[in-house]
């Protein structure tokens, strides 16, 4: 009896341990299933984070995978920063023992996959720093456990959630969303809140004032919303509140007159850009950790509390566009004698106040750690302070619109960090002060609307980095000197206007090929307008008027497309009007009065709209459009009958003689074999070089000279013995179809272009060898650091390797070399050129790094009828250009680019321009295998624009990031994080707008040259 119950015991015991076996088996492979469905959802692992999940190992020791100390069920998914792409499964649902789920800094997109909610046990979710898109998952108000919430920088809408079920819940951030409607009063339910974020969303409404629940608040951020209203009250009772931030809204109302007592641990208090009133807080002293208080665009009115010096931790003072100081009272910067305690103060924004009073002399001894010093737009007297130099840190100090008197000290030139010296509409006289020329990383120089006199200082012009120039409303006089040209690389406004210079216009003033605006007007300038001027191609405002030029408009003006506003009135101008100016489509305003120009005025073109020109005070001018009320232009009959009589007497013979000549020469020539040099450059400019010439200078066309191999030959490195000049030539290989047609083409186009970004081509060559064969070559410039694809993708088999690698300084300079040089083939050429085959092998780099757009055997003059060339390959049915870099062939744009056999556009090279770019700071081919998708619907504007801007430095070419200093970077010119973010979402940015799919959305290369300097600007401003 006691055997059989022993034995039904030990049978008991094996069928509940092999049920529990059973359960626990079952257990594990749904967890092992849920996480290969959240795999197989995963379409890319660029660092084979997933590569452990196989059959090799327990799903329990995979990479990213934590389980349960007790079972083995998974307890946290852990896949951050993995630069993950794809969806999150709905089978994470399964995981049913998950308690943490973090997936943030991926390439998540899609919905939030609302089986979430069945995970009761869940209590982080943190996914911020992706793509999803939809709505907030419903479901996952049944996870009642949860704690932290992140969700920021994602592409979420809809309304927020009610706040009644997560009772624990301690960290809440959605922070750069889409998110809609208002905040939900349930927000008061969460008595366990610490850090409250809906910062960068659409929110609207009042903040409920359930808020007040919330007494637990650490950090709350609603700033950039569109929310209204009085703020609640009783925030400003959370005693452990650190960070305030609720700037850029539409609160009003008045600030707590204690809340420096009752926020004891305040660091940081965002109340900017706000509709708030009436006076500081003068407890805002007593918030003694506060480390930022940013409070401007507001209706603050009144005195600034002057004992803001016991806050010893401040870094950030911005109290800028306020009423503050309105009363003007004498004292009323003199709150700035008690920052000299804040000894971390690293910017102070006063700007567009009320303050009166004298500049006090104690600002020289503020932290010498300050950067930032705006005092722009207020009311104060006195002189700037000598020992202005003791802030060493300065990289912006702007004084502007003020009553200041006195010079500008020479400890000015003490800043030698300072991008922006902003002096202007101030009182100021004396001399510039030579020391300026000190400062070598300035950008900005404002120093109009004083009463400075002498003459400019020549070393000023040796800070090459100044990008605008603003002497102008001044008594400065002399000559304009020749080295302001030294400003020429970088400089885009120029303003000298109002002031005594007198003499001509220097004579290299066409070096500034970046100039944007030009203002010399009423000054006492004599002589001719100098032709270099019509270099200046980038020009849209020119102002001369109030000078005393004389002579011709000059005929090189026809370059200056892009010329808005050209204002030459009020001078000594004779002779016509020239016709190019029918030609400049976007002239706005063309103001020639008061001059003493005579002919007829045209009719066509700006000259057809009275309110586009004035010609007023010219006597001599006849004809023109009705309004303008001129005499009728007299008709000369002997004059007629004179020229009638040279066109039938003389040119008509001397026609049919020329006629004869060349039928007689094509005859001779068609009788014998040729071996000289056929010039088809005719101009005398060109060297005349014969096959035997070439011969010699490439060492027989020595494999040893090959630089490179194309579509239609060959280039080889040679020396000229005449003229001991290296130069590429580029050796056609006749037999191949078209060749002859691209040769002509490049002829035809190299021969009317120059520019700085272009390649520029020394002679051709049509002759025959030694063997009677036809031979044909074109000699180029040579490019001593070769293409740019050669450093983008350089083979790991070559002489350097992977040593070959451009900074992304450089790459940001040769970027723009291109931009510069499309945009010149594009708007300022004598007719419009297509390229038709931008890409990195066509960009060819110099000594300097300077970049040299190369091979022109596919380009095409726009609006060209007559030339055979191009009206021949306008005809060909072939794809113009190279896969990759040709504009998608859909049904929008065949029609409008050089795709089969359409019309060539601007717009073509501007989309492969947009590749080139993305290209250049990804790393990645067009073509490249790892972004395209398996049913190739993606792309390399696609890739880069699922990144832009949150994900934007996962894209970016991993070699600039690396190894600053090895490429030649030194301390000073190292760049952080942030900038550089910041920078390469301008440059991506720009690269998707130019490779848009319909052309008409393309940006035009102008707007690309303005936007890619604005982020070198941003690169180049100190650290």
């Amino acid at each position: 009896m006691i055997f059989s119950f022993l034995r039904f015991i030990t049978l008991l015991n094996l069928v509940l341990a092999t049920s529990t076996f059973v359960c626990a088996s079952l257990n594990n492979v749904t967890d092992r299933q849920a996480l290969l469905a959240v795999k197989v959802s995963i379409k890319d692992d660029p660092f084979g984070v997933l590569n452990s999940w196989n059959d090799s190992s327990h799903f329990c020791y995979w990479t990213g995978v934590t389980c349960s100390h007790k079972r083995p069920r998974v307890t946290e998914l852990n896949l951050a920063s993995q630069h993950l792409v794809g969806t999150l499964s709905s089978h994470i649902g399964n995981l049913s023992f998950l308690r943490s789920i973090y997936l943030y800094q991926n390439g998540f997109h899609g919905s939030i996959p609302n089986e979430i909610g069945r995970l009761f046990r869940l209590q982080r979710l943190v996914i911020g720093n992706n793509s999803f898109e939809g709505g907030f998952p419903a479901n996952l108000s049944h996870c009642t456990n949860i704690r932290r919430i992140s969700m920021s920088l994602n592409q979420l809408g809809g309304k927020l959630p009610e706040f009644t079920s997560w009772r624990k819940l301690y960290n809440f951030n959605v922070e750069d969303n889409q998110f809609i409607g208002s905040i939900p009063p349930s927000i008061g339910n969460i008595s366990s809140l610490h850090y409250f974020v809906l910062s960068y969303n659409n929110l609207v409404g009042h903040v409920p004032l359930e808020i007040a629940h919330l007494a637990n608040l650490e950090l709350l951020a609603l700033e950039r919303n569109n929310l209204q209203g009085t703020f609640p009250s009783s925030v400003y009772n959370f005693s452990s509140l650190y960070e305030f931030a609720i700037d850029r809204n539409e609160f009003e109302g008045e600030l707590q007159p204690d809340l420096g007592f009752t926020l004891p641990k305040l660091q940081k208090f965002y109340v900017g850009s706000n509709k708030f009133s009436g006076s500081l807080p003068p407890s805002i002293s007593n918030a003694s950790n506060l480390v930022e208080l940013e409070m401007s665009y507001n209706n603050f009115r009144g005195p600034v509390p002057k004992n803001l010096g016991s806050l010893s931790r401040l870094h950030l003072l911005n109290l800028g566009s306020n009423l503050l100081g309105e009363d003007q009272l004498p004292d009323g910067l003199s709150f700035i004698n008690s920052l000299i305690n804040c000894t971390h103060l690293e910017e102070l924004d006063l700007n567009e106040n009320g303050f009166g009073g004298e500049l006090p002399k104690s600002i020289v001894n503020l932290s010498t750690t300050m950067y930032y010093l705006d005092l722009f737009e207020n009311h104060i007297h006195g002189s700037i302070p000598l020992e202005i130099g003791k802030l060493v840190s300065l990289t912006q100090l702007d004084l502007r619109h003020n009553f200041l008197t006195g010079t500008i000290p020479d400890s000015v030139g003490q800043l030698s960090k300072l991008g922006a010296l902003q002096l202007g509409r101030n009182n100021i006289s004396g001399l510039i002060p030579t020391s300026m020329s000190n400062i070598s990383q300035l950008v900005i120089l404002g120093l109009n609307n004083n009463l400075l006199q002498g003459s400019i200082p020549t070393e000023l012009f040796n800070i090459t980095t100044l990008e605008t120039v603003s002497l102008a409303h001044n008594s400065l006089g002399g000559v304009i000197p020749v080295q302001v040209v030294g400003l020429s690389q970088q400089c885009v406004f120029l303003y000298l206007a109002q002031n005594l210079f007198r003499g001509p216009l220097p004579s290299n003033i066409g070096s500034f090929k970046q100039l944007v605006e030009l203002d010399v007007s009423n000054n006492r300038l004599t002589g001719n307008i100098p032709a270099s001027l019509g270099g200046c191609v980038m020009l849209e405002q020119l102002y001369m008027e109030g000078n005393f030029f004389e002579g011709r408009i000059p005929l090189s003006f026809k370059a200056l497309k892009s010329l808005l506003v050209l204002d030459m009135s009020c001078n000594n101008m004779s002779e016509e009007i020239p016709r190019f100016f029918v030609g400049l489509h976007l002239i706005q305003f063309l103001n020639l009065s008061h001059n003493k120009l005579g002919g007829e005025v045209p009719t066509e073109g700006l000259f057809s709209n009275f309110s586009l020109f004035s010609v007023a005070g010219n006597l001599q001018l006849c004809g023109g459009i009705e309004e303008l009320q001129l005499p009728s232009c007299p008709v000369n009959e002997k004059n007629k009958f004179s020229l009638r009589m040279i066109l039938l007497l003389v040119l008509l013979p001397l026609a049919f003689s020329l006629l004869c000549l060349a039928f007689i020469f094509y005859r001779r020539r068609k009788s014998k074999q040729m071996r000289i040099p056929v010039s088809i450059m005719q101009d005398s400019q060109y060297p005349r070089l014969s096959y035997q010439d070439l011969l010699i200078a490439t060492n027989e066309f020595s494999p040893n000279n090959l630089l490179g191999e194309g579509r239609y030959g060959s280039v080889f490195k040679g020396v000229i013995e005449s003229q001991q000049q290296a130069v590429a030539v580029k050796v056609l290989n006749v037999q191949i179809h078209g060749a002859n047609k691209t040769f002509l083409a490049e002829c035809e186009t190299l021969r009317s272009i120059r520019h700085r970004n272009l390649i520029k081509i020394i002679t051709a060559c049509s002759s025959t060898d030694f063997k009677g064969n036809a031979f044909k070559a074109l000699v180029f410039e040579f490019m001593t650091n070769g293409s740019l694809d050669n450093w983008l993708h350089p083979s790991p088999s070559s002489e350097q390797g992977s040593e070959r690698n451009l900074n992304l300084l450089q790459r940001l300079n040769i970027s723009i070399d291109v931009a510069l040089g499309v945009d010149y083939l594009h708007h300022h050429s004598h007719r419009s050129i297509v390229h038709c085959d931008i890409k990195p092998s066509n960009i060819l780099l110099d000594e300097e790094f300077v970049a040299h757009v190369g091979d022109f055997g596919l380009a095409k003059f726009s609006f060209d009828t007559t030339s055979d060339i191009n009206r021949s390959q306008t005809s060909s049915t072939g794809v113009r250009g190279t896969i990759g870099y040709v504009p998608p062939a859909s049904f929008q744009s065949r029609c409008a680019e050089y795709g089969m056999g359409s019309e060539t556009s601007a717009e073509g090279d501007v989309y492969s321009y947009g590749i080139l770019l993305l290209e250049m700071f990804s790393g990645k081919r067009p073509t490249d295998s790892s972004i395209l998708m398996p049913h190739g619907d993606n792309n390399l504007h696609e890739y880069v624009k699922n990144a832009v801007p949150h994900r934007v430095m996962d894209i970016v070419d991993p070699r600039i990031i690396l190894n600053q200093e090895d490429s030649g970077l030194t301390a000073n010119q190292s760049y952080s994080r942030t900038t550089m973010e910041i920078c390469m979402i301008t440059i991506f940015e720009v690269g998707i707008l130019c490779s848009k799919e319909i052309p008409t959305e393309r940006i035009d290369m102008g707007v690309a040259i303005k936007r890619l300097n604005g982020a070198r600007d941003k690169l180049l401003q100190p650290q």
